[in-house]
């Protein structure tokens, strides 16, 4: 006698609610769900006990009929799909037929449903699996379904719960993403009598976020809005000066489903490099659609995960879209939005207006910018011998003009373009953006990049050689290396008049419509990360051999990586040799790099590249840049003198993302002039 055999209906519901049914917010997700999908406009949602306890969701949907009631809670009794072409082209968010019969397998379910607003409807009630009352009752139009006692049949489930208040959570972040999903819907939510969230149903986005984040973030939210044959990504997301420490802010919807899809994440996260601090991330509510044909949503029990068909060209979309958006947007942060860290006792502050004696202003130091590299204008000594490293007449030509169109600015002229504004991101003739840290005219303005960010990280990555000399495709270090494209909308940068400077930190400015805080050094280094981009972008023309080569020593186990990835090193206009045993020697690097720092900078991009499994160029031209700015910039407790403040403010204007460093940090902070009236109650209101 053979000893399979199916199980009976109960045990089977039973092992499929271990699937469907988690926790109380699952069970929760999927009556949402189906309120959605029955066209409701309101629905009402009420909890006891983290919803261990009880658990109600009532719409005013199409309701279900009574010949339906006991149907409905069969296993894989739907009523969304019917053949298997369906699942192809899934339109609604429930299509299984699995949640109900899993939920009544392990908790107490009401079901009171109508169809018309006669006031006659049905009453279903399932203890276990078991039905218990199963007749007609008075009920308004749609559907109300009750959970009471989750897990009292499997005490084992029920042992591993959390706390209430940890449910709660779980609850709550349920019908927070499905009313952001559907603004169009009236949503209400209750725990224990307590209202805690409550929508308009007025299809206005930015009135749920306000429910639900606050107003003042609904207010610091951008909108977006872009389009292609393929797909239409709608939403908001935030400005870079409203960030949270996590994730959990970012609202992913596809076909107005909640998911959790990298394939959307990371494209966001990248629109906003060097926008966002380390470890701060935006908030956003991004609504993705395409059609259901692109997308498989029959991947995970609880279909909070997807594939898309065409994820390449979904990531490119997505970036470019929330680029567009928030480069629209000019962000410098108000100075009264910054609070004051608390102290646990009152001090009396103590304001000093003296003056210090003037020989002990003279004394302190005053130092101007650092001053850039110099193009070399003759050919090094056995430049001739080196096969590897080339010069042409292009570089040549390109530092002449440079250095001649240089002369009016260092001699004090004006251009005309700086008469008007300090906003010249998109002229071609523009004064100060050539250069970290002097003012260099532009002759081949074409050649830098069009934006203040990197291009999109390529998918397209570098794995490591089997040989040193393996060569990298001039096709792949041009597609990296490549200039982004301009973003249309750029704010303009506010003009600013020199003040002062604050502790040696920061620049004090002001325009008429306020006063403005500059960090010093978080400004000189996105001046001169946006000129090492341009820099790295063409490494054809960057190396220049050096007369002492150097050398770094690595772990053996570093050397072994490293000896497969010289070519990475190269694309970015270094040129290393194994020097045998555990030793490099670096016999040429680009003669921008920050003198003095240049073995600093080949063993920070060593250490990089053997910390990655495979080597993006992009990513490594981003790196190379954000190392080279760093060293290269001005410090803080550096004092500056006007003519170098002037100077810093004028090349900082001509910037393509003037708002934030390369690490996200912001660099301007602002007070408007009302602002500071309302400090020295100048005004009352």
């Amino acid at each position: 006698m053979g000893i399979i055999r199916p199980l009976d209906e109960h045990l089977a519901n039973q092992i499929a609610a271990g699937e469907v049914v988690e926790r109380p917010a699952s069970v929760l997700k999927e009556l949402i769900e189906n309120a959605v999908d029955a066209g409701a406009s309101r629905i009402d949602v009420s909890a006891e006990e983290g919803g261990l306890q009880l658990l109600r969701v009532a719409d005013n949907g199409a309701g279900i009929q009574p010949d339906d009631m006991l149907t409905a809670f069969q296993r894989h009794a739907t009523s969304k799909i019917s053949t298997d072409k369906d699942l192809f082209q899934i339109a609604t968010l429930g299509f299984r037929g699995e949640a109900l019969p899993s939920i009544a397998a392990v908790a107490k379910v009401k079901c009171v449903s109508a169809t018309d607003d006669s006031g006659l409807g049905s009453l279903l009630e399932i203890e276990a699996g078991t039905v218990t009352t199963n007749r007609e009752t008075n009920a308004p139009k749609g559907t109300e379904m009750v959970v009471k006692e989750i897990f009292y049949n499997t005490p084992a489930r029920l042992k591993y719960m959390k706390t209430i208040q940890t449910e709660l959570g779980h609850l709550s972040d349920i019908v927070y993403r499905q009313a952001l999903a559907r603004p169009d819907i009236a949503f209400t939510f209750s725990h224990n009598g307590n209202v805690l969230l409550r929508t308009p149903g007025k299809d206005d986005l930015r009135q749920v976020v306000a429910a639900i984040y606050g107003t003042a973030s609904a207010k610091a939210m951008i909108e977006v809005q872009d389009e292609n044959p393929d797909y239409s990504l709608n939403g908001l997301t935030a400005m870079p000066t409203e960030t949270r420490a996590n994730r959990n802010a970012l609202t992913v919807l596809v076909n107005g489903r909640y998911v959790r899809s990298q394939a959307v994440v990371q494209p966001l996260l990248q629109a906003y490099h060097t926008l966002l601090p380390l470890h701060r991330y935006p908030l956003a509510v991004l609504n993705l659609r395409m059609h259901p044909t692109l997308v498989d949503v029959n991947v995970h029990p609880a279909k909070l995960e997807v594939r898309f068909s065409k994820e390449v060209e979904l990531r490119a979309f997505v970036e470019g879209a929330i680029k567009k958006a928030v480069g629209k947007t000019a962000y410098i942060p108000s100075g009264t939005a910054v609070r004051s860290p608390k102290t646990n006792s009152w001090v009396q502050e103590q304001i000093r207006f003296q003056l210090p004696p003037a020989t002990e202003v003279a004394d302190r130091e005053q130092a101007p910018l650092p001053e850039p590299p110099e193009e070399p204008t003759r050919e090094p000594l056995g430049r001739q011998q080196t096969d590897f490293v080339k010069e042409t007449a292009t570089s040549y030509e390109r530092s002449e003009a440079s250095q001649t169109s240089a002369a009016p600015f260092e001699r004090g002229e004006t251009s005309p373009a700086s008469s008007s504004t300090y906003d010249r991101r998109d002229a071609s003739s523009a004064t100060f953006a050539s250069s970290p840290s002097q003012a260099t005219a532009v002759s081949n303005a074409s050649s830098r990049p069009q934006s203040g960010q990197p291009p999109a990280r390529s998918s397209t990555a570098w794995p490591a050689a089997t040989g040193a000399s393996d060569p990298i495709p001039s096709e792949v270090w041009k597609s990296a290396f490549a200039a982004p494209a301009v973003q249309p909308g750029v704010p303009e940068f506010p003009e600013l008049g020199w003040v002062g400077q604050l502790h040696g930190t920061y620049i004090v400015a002001q325009n008429p419509n306020g006063l403005y805080l500059i960090d010093q050094h978080a400004a000189h280094e996105r001046i001169n990360y946006e000129y090492y981009y341009d820099k790295f972008g063409r490494p054809e023309e960057a190396s220049q051999e050096l007369l002492l080569p150097m050398t770094l020593e690595f772990a053996p186990d570093e050397c072994a990586l490293l000896r497969g990835r010289l070519a990475a090193f190269e694309s970015a206009g270094v040129y290393m040799e194994d020097f045998g045993g555990n030793t490099f020697i670096i016999r040429a690097v680009p003669h921008w790099f920050p003198s003095g720092d240049e073995a600093a900078i080949v063993r920070e991009m060593a250490e990089w590249i053997i910390q990655e499994k495979s080597v993006d160029l992009r990513v490594l031209r981003e790196q190379a840049s954000i190392m080279c700015s760093c060293k290269a910039s001005i410090k803080a407790n550096q004092a500056l003198t006007r003519e170098s403040g002037e100077k810093l403010l004028q090349r900082l204007a001509a910037c393509k993302q003037p708002y934030t460093c390369p690490h996200g940090r912001p660099i301007v902070v602002s007070f408007t002039t009302y602002e500071l009236e309302k400090m020295f109650k100048r005004v009352t209101s």
